[in-house]
Protein backbone atom coordinates (compact mmCIF):
# COMPACT_ATOMS: atom_id res chain seq x y z
CA UNK A 1 0.00 0.00 0.00
CA UNK A 2 1.07 3.58 -0.68
CA UNK A 3 -1.00 6.88 0.65
CA UNK A 4 -0.59 9.66 -1.27
CA UNK A 5 -1.26 13.16 0.62
CA UNK A 6 -3.70 15.82 -0.89
CA UNK A 7 -5.08 19.25 -0.51
CA UNK A 8 -8.51 20.26 -1.84
CA UNK A 9 -8.87 24.64 -2.60
CA UNK A 10 -11.65 26.61 -3.60
CA UNK A 11 -9.99 28.63 -6.35
CA UNK A 12 -11.03 32.01 -8.17
CA UNK A 13 -12.66 32.55 -4.90
CA UNK A 14 -12.30 34.28 -1.24
CA UNK A 15 -14.13 31.94 0.49
CA UNK A 16 -14.61 28.49 1.67
CA UNK A 17 -17.57 26.65 -0.96
CA UNK A 18 -17.14 29.44 -3.82
CA UNK A 19 -14.98 29.26 -7.09
CA UNK A 20 -13.95 25.89 -8.26
CA UNK A 21 -12.93 22.90 -6.27
CA UNK A 22 -8.88 21.18 -7.22
CA UNK A 23 -7.44 18.64 -5.44
CA UNK A 24 -3.69 19.09 -5.46
CA UNK A 25 -1.41 16.37 -5.04
CA UNK A 26 2.15 18.06 -3.82
CA UNK A 27 3.74 14.96 -4.72
CA UNK A 28 2.81 13.10 -7.59
CA UNK A 29 5.27 10.32 -7.06
CA UNK A 30 4.92 6.58 -6.21
CA UNK A 31 6.93 4.55 -3.51
CA UNK A 32 9.76 4.00 -6.65
CA UNK A 33 10.13 7.62 -6.47
CA UNK A 34 8.83 8.03 -9.96
CA UNK A 35 5.64 9.75 -11.76
CA UNK A 36 2.82 7.97 -11.27
CA UNK A 37 1.81 6.52 -14.96
CA UNK A 38 -0.89 7.68 -16.72
CA UNK A 39 -3.78 5.35 -15.82
CA UNK A 40 -3.45 5.95 -12.32
CA UNK A 41 -2.98 9.45 -12.16
CA UNK A 42 -6.52 9.46 -14.30
CA UNK A 43 -8.05 6.50 -11.95
CA UNK A 44 -7.28 8.95 -8.90
CA UNK A 45 -8.96 12.22 -10.86
CA UNK A 46 -12.33 10.14 -11.83
CA UNK A 47 -11.81 9.25 -7.91
CA UNK A 48 -11.83 12.46 -6.62
CA UNK A 49 -14.51 13.10 -9.72
CA UNK A 50 -13.49 17.41 -9.52
CA UNK A 51 -12.92 19.51 -12.55
CA UNK A 52 -9.65 18.67 -11.84
CA UNK A 53 -6.81 16.98 -9.98
CA UNK A 54 -3.20 18.43 -10.08
CA UNK A 55 -0.07 15.75 -9.88
CA UNK A 56 3.22 17.82 -8.69
CA UNK A 57 5.91 16.83 -9.95
CA UNK A 58 9.67 18.04 -9.76
CA UNK A 59 10.78 19.98 -11.77
CA UNK A 60 12.16 18.71 -15.59
CA UNK A 61 13.65 21.47 -17.34
CA UNK A 62 15.62 23.94 -16.14
CA UNK A 63 13.85 27.17 -15.13
CA UNK A 64 10.97 24.88 -14.05
CA UNK A 65 10.04 25.32 -10.02
CA UNK A 66 7.61 21.75 -10.36
CA UNK A 67 6.42 19.87 -13.45
CA UNK A 68 2.52 19.78 -13.27
CA UNK A 69 0.25 17.05 -14.66
CA UNK A 70 -3.32 17.97 -14.91
CA UNK A 71 -6.51 15.98 -15.61
CA UNK A 72 -10.33 16.35 -15.44
CA UNK A 73 -11.96 12.81 -14.69
CA UNK A 74 -12.10 12.30 -18.35
CA UNK A 75 -8.74 13.42 -19.69
CA UNK A 76 -5.55 15.10 -19.02
CA UNK A 77 -5.36 19.09 -20.22
CA UNK A 78 -2.66 20.29 -21.95
CA UNK A 79 -3.05 23.92 -19.84
CA UNK A 80 -5.49 24.79 -16.99
CA UNK A 81 -5.86 28.05 -15.91
CA UNK A 82 -7.92 27.10 -11.79
CA UNK A 83 -5.20 24.04 -11.62
CA UNK A 84 -2.32 26.63 -12.25
CA UNK A 85 -3.86 29.13 -9.76
CA UNK A 86 -4.82 27.09 -7.27
CA UNK A 87 -1.88 24.64 -6.85
CA UNK A 88 0.36 28.16 -6.90
CA UNK A 89 -1.40 28.91 -3.98
CA UNK A 90 -1.85 25.84 -2.20
CA UNK A 91 2.41 25.15 -2.66
CA UNK A 92 3.13 29.01 -1.17
CA UNK A 93 0.45 28.72 1.94
CA UNK A 94 1.53 24.78 2.74
CA UNK A 95 5.25 26.15 2.80
CA UNK A 96 7.07 24.13 -0.15
CA UNK A 97 7.97 26.79 -2.31
CA UNK A 98 11.16 28.86 -0.95
CA UNK A 99 11.78 32.14 1.21
CA UNK A 100 8.52 34.57 2.67
CA UNK A 101 7.04 35.55 -0.38
CA UNK A 102 5.40 37.07 -2.68
CA UNK A 103 6.93 34.68 -5.36
CA UNK A 104 7.83 34.52 -9.00
CA UNK A 105 7.91 30.71 -10.18
CA UNK A 106 7.24 28.43 -13.49
CA UNK A 107 5.28 25.53 -13.86
CA UNK A 108 6.17 23.24 -16.53
CA UNK A 109 2.74 21.99 -18.34
CA UNK A 110 1.89 20.34 -21.64
CA UNK A 111 2.04 24.44 -23.43
CA UNK A 112 5.31 24.89 -22.20
CA UNK A 113 6.72 26.90 -19.32
CA UNK A 114 3.53 29.09 -17.31
CA UNK A 115 5.09 31.62 -15.37
CA UNK A 116 3.25 32.47 -12.01
CA UNK A 117 3.26 35.82 -9.51
CA UNK A 118 1.91 34.74 -6.07
CA UNK A 119 1.49 37.65 -3.66
CA UNK A 120 1.64 37.24 0.03
CA UNK A 121 -1.60 37.26 2.35
CA UNK A 122 -2.36 40.14 4.47
CA UNK A 123 -5.01 41.03 7.17
CA UNK A 124 -7.29 42.39 4.73
CA UNK A 125 -6.21 40.30 1.42
CA UNK A 126 -6.20 37.49 0.27
CA UNK A 127 -3.36 34.97 -1.36
CA UNK A 128 -3.68 35.91 -5.20
CA UNK A 129 -2.07 34.05 -7.36
CA UNK A 130 -1.38 35.42 -11.37
CA UNK A 131 -0.40 33.26 -14.15
CA UNK A 132 0.51 34.06 -17.22
CA UNK A 133 -0.10 32.27 -20.50
CA UNK A 134 2.31 30.05 -22.13
CA UNK A 135 0.66 30.54 -25.22
CA UNK A 136 -1.25 33.51 -26.58
CA UNK A 137 -4.82 32.67 -28.31
CA UNK A 138 -5.62 32.15 -31.44
CA UNK A 139 -8.93 32.19 -33.35
CA UNK A 140 -9.49 28.73 -34.73
CA UNK A 141 -11.59 28.07 -38.37
CA UNK A 142 -14.76 26.56 -36.42
CA UNK A 143 -17.64 27.58 -35.48
CA UNK A 144 -21.49 26.43 -35.79
CA UNK A 145 -24.31 28.31 -36.69
CA UNK A 146 -26.27 30.68 -34.28
CA UNK A 147 -29.29 28.16 -34.94
CA UNK A 148 -27.74 25.24 -33.93
CA UNK A 149 -25.36 26.81 -30.92
CA UNK A 150 -29.00 28.29 -29.62
CA UNK A 151 -30.53 24.91 -29.83
CA UNK A 152 -27.48 23.53 -27.59
CA UNK A 153 -28.05 26.33 -25.33
CA UNK A 154 -31.60 25.44 -24.51
CA UNK A 155 -32.27 29.19 -25.96
CA UNK A 156 -34.08 30.87 -28.39
CA UNK A 157 -32.73 31.65 -31.29
CA UNK A 158 -32.51 35.24 -31.13
CA UNK A 159 -31.09 34.96 -27.51
CA UNK A 160 -27.75 33.87 -29.52
CA UNK A 161 -28.47 35.38 -32.97
CA UNK A 162 -29.03 38.88 -31.28
CA UNK A 163 -26.28 39.11 -29.15
CA UNK A 164 -23.92 41.71 -29.62
CA UNK A 165 -20.74 39.90 -30.42
CA UNK A 166 -20.57 36.69 -32.93
CA UNK A 167 -19.85 33.28 -31.98
CA UNK A 168 -16.07 32.08 -32.58
CA UNK A 169 -13.71 29.75 -31.49
CA UNK A 170 -10.28 30.12 -30.33
CA UNK A 171 -7.57 28.08 -27.98
CA UNK A 172 -4.72 29.46 -25.76
CA UNK A 173 -3.70 25.48 -25.59
CA UNK A 174 -7.44 24.17 -24.83
CA UNK A 175 -10.24 24.88 -27.49
CA UNK A 176 -13.07 26.65 -26.68
CA UNK A 177 -16.46 28.12 -28.73
CA UNK A 178 -17.28 31.29 -27.44
CA UNK A 179 -20.89 31.57 -27.61
CA UNK A 180 -22.43 35.43 -26.69
CA UNK A 181 -25.62 35.62 -25.84
CA UNK A 182 -27.98 38.40 -25.43
CA UNK A 183 -28.64 39.23 -21.74
CA UNK A 184 -27.39 38.37 -18.53
CA UNK A 185 -31.14 36.55 -17.52
CA UNK A 186 -30.53 34.55 -21.01
CA UNK A 187 -27.06 33.22 -19.42
CA UNK A 188 -29.21 32.31 -16.36
CA UNK A 189 -31.69 30.14 -18.73
CA UNK A 190 -29.58 28.08 -20.49
CA UNK A 191 -30.64 24.39 -20.66
CA UNK A 192 -27.13 22.57 -22.07
CA UNK A 193 -28.56 20.09 -24.59
CA UNK A 194 -25.94 17.19 -24.82
CA UNK A 195 -27.57 15.52 -27.38
CA UNK A 196 -27.25 18.47 -29.52
CA UNK A 197 -23.31 18.94 -28.30
CA UNK A 198 -22.57 15.26 -29.48
CA UNK A 199 -23.89 15.92 -32.97
CA UNK A 200 -22.63 19.20 -33.90
CA UNK A 201 -19.77 19.57 -31.64
CA UNK A 202 -18.00 16.84 -30.21
CA UNK A 203 -16.13 16.04 -32.95
CA UNK A 204 -15.50 19.52 -33.82
CA UNK A 205 -11.87 21.08 -33.21
CA UNK A 206 -13.75 23.46 -30.26
CA UNK A 207 -15.83 20.93 -28.13
CA UNK A 208 -15.78 23.19 -25.02
CA UNK A 209 -18.70 25.79 -24.64
CA UNK A 210 -17.60 29.13 -23.06
CA UNK A 211 -21.21 31.27 -23.12
CA UNK A 212 -21.03 34.90 -22.26
CA UNK A 213 -22.65 37.98 -21.39
CA UNK A 214 -21.06 41.69 -20.89
CA UNK A 215 -22.57 43.14 -17.96
CA UNK A 216 -24.85 45.59 -18.72
CA UNK A 217 -23.67 48.20 -16.65
CA UNK A 218 -19.73 47.72 -17.14
CA UNK A 219 -18.89 46.46 -20.52
CA UNK A 220 -15.33 45.29 -18.67
CA UNK A 221 -17.13 42.61 -16.65
CA UNK A 222 -18.24 39.85 -18.67
CA UNK A 223 -20.51 36.61 -17.15
CA UNK A 224 -19.57 33.08 -18.29
CA UNK A 225 -20.82 29.88 -17.87
CA UNK A 226 -18.56 26.89 -19.03
CA UNK A 227 -19.73 23.27 -20.41
CA UNK A 228 -17.46 20.97 -21.21
CA UNK A 229 -18.73 16.91 -21.84
CA UNK A 230 -15.66 15.98 -23.83
CA UNK A 231 -13.67 16.53 -20.13
CA UNK A 232 -16.80 15.04 -18.31
CA UNK A 233 -17.44 18.58 -16.53
CA UNK A 234 -21.28 19.14 -16.88
CA UNK A 235 -20.56 22.82 -16.12
CA UNK A 236 -17.15 24.26 -14.74
CA UNK A 237 -17.43 27.21 -11.84
CA UNK A 238 -14.47 29.12 -13.03
CA UNK A 239 -12.41 28.19 -15.94
CA UNK A 240 -8.64 29.87 -16.39
CA UNK A 241 -8.24 28.38 -19.63
CA UNK A 242 -11.51 29.38 -21.16
CA UNK A 243 -10.63 33.15 -19.62
CA UNK A 244 -7.03 32.80 -21.23
CA UNK A 245 -8.88 32.19 -25.25
CA UNK A 246 -11.43 34.77 -24.24
CA UNK A 247 -8.50 37.36 -24.21
CA UNK A 248 -7.69 36.27 -27.78
CA UNK A 249 -11.75 36.83 -28.27
CA UNK A 250 -12.48 40.07 -26.87
CA UNK A 251 -8.99 41.98 -27.82
CA UNK A 252 -10.03 41.36 -31.93
CA UNK A 253 -13.23 42.15 -31.17
CA UNK A 254 -12.77 45.38 -28.71
CA UNK A 255 -9.76 46.63 -29.99
CA UNK A 256 -8.68 48.52 -27.10
CA UNK A 257 -5.99 50.71 -27.64
CA UNK A 258 -4.25 50.93 -24.26
CA UNK A 259 -1.08 49.02 -23.17
CA UNK A 260 -2.95 47.05 -20.48
CA UNK A 261 -6.28 45.94 -20.75
CA UNK A 262 -7.90 44.53 -17.65
CA UNK A 263 -11.69 42.20 -17.43
CA UNK A 264 -13.42 40.85 -14.54
CA UNK A 265 -15.18 37.58 -15.40
CA UNK A 266 -17.59 36.44 -13.35
CA UNK A 267 -18.14 32.73 -13.82
CA UNK A 268 -20.23 30.16 -10.89
CA UNK A 269 -23.17 32.14 -9.99
CA UNK A 270 -25.89 30.01 -11.63
CA UNK A 271 -24.22 26.86 -10.12
CA UNK A 272 -24.14 28.28 -6.25
CA UNK A 273 -20.81 28.21 -6.53
CA UNK A 274 -19.95 32.49 -7.45
CA UNK A 275 -16.07 33.24 -9.05
CA UNK A 276 -13.77 36.29 -9.87
CA UNK A 277 -11.06 35.70 -12.59
CA UNK A 278 -9.06 38.93 -13.33
CA UNK A 279 -8.40 38.60 -16.98
CA UNK A 280 -5.54 41.27 -18.62
CA UNK A 281 -4.14 41.53 -22.00
CA UNK A 282 -0.68 43.70 -22.54
CA UNK A 283 -0.62 44.64 -26.60
CA UNK A 284 2.60 46.19 -28.38
CA UNK A 285 2.67 47.55 -31.92
CA UNK A 286 -1.37 46.98 -31.88
CA UNK A 287 -0.52 43.26 -31.43
CA UNK A 288 -1.96 41.02 -28.58
CA UNK A 289 1.59 40.34 -26.51
CA UNK A 290 0.49 38.48 -23.64
CA UNK A 291 -2.32 37.62 -21.33
CA UNK A 292 -2.33 36.82 -17.17
CA UNK A 293 -5.03 35.34 -15.40
CA UNK A 294 -5.18 35.67 -11.95
CA UNK A 295 -7.62 35.49 -8.48
CA UNK A 296 -7.58 34.14 -4.66
CA UNK A 297 -7.87 30.23 -3.50
CA UNK A 298 -8.42 28.94 -0.01
CA UNK A 299 -7.20 25.51 1.02
CA UNK A 300 -10.21 23.41 2.31
CA UNK A 301 -9.23 19.91 3.05
CA UNK A 302 -6.37 17.74 3.51
CA UNK A 303 -6.00 14.11 3.43
CA UNK A 304 -4.62 11.09 2.15
CA UNK A 305 -5.44 8.57 -0.48
CA UNK A 306 -4.11 5.10 -0.46
CA UNK A 307 -2.79 2.86 -3.42
CA UNK A 308 -3.27 -0.77 -3.63
CA UNK A 309 0.06 -2.76 -3.82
Amino acid sequence: MHSLRFLTADVFTDRVFGGNPLAVFPDGRGPDGRALDNATMQAIAQEMNLSETVFVLPPEQAGETRRLRIFTPAVELPFAGHPTVGTAIVLAQTGELDGPGPWDIVFGEGVGPVPVRITTASADAPMTATLSSARLPTALDTVRAPAILAALLGLPEEAVGGAALDPAAYSAGVPFTIVPVASRAALSAIAFDVAVWRAHLADQPAPHVYAIAPDDADPQTIHARMFAPAMGITEDPATGGAATALAGYLFDRQRPTADRTVWTLLQGADMGRPSTIHLTADQSDGRLSAVHVGGSAVIVSRGSLTLPA
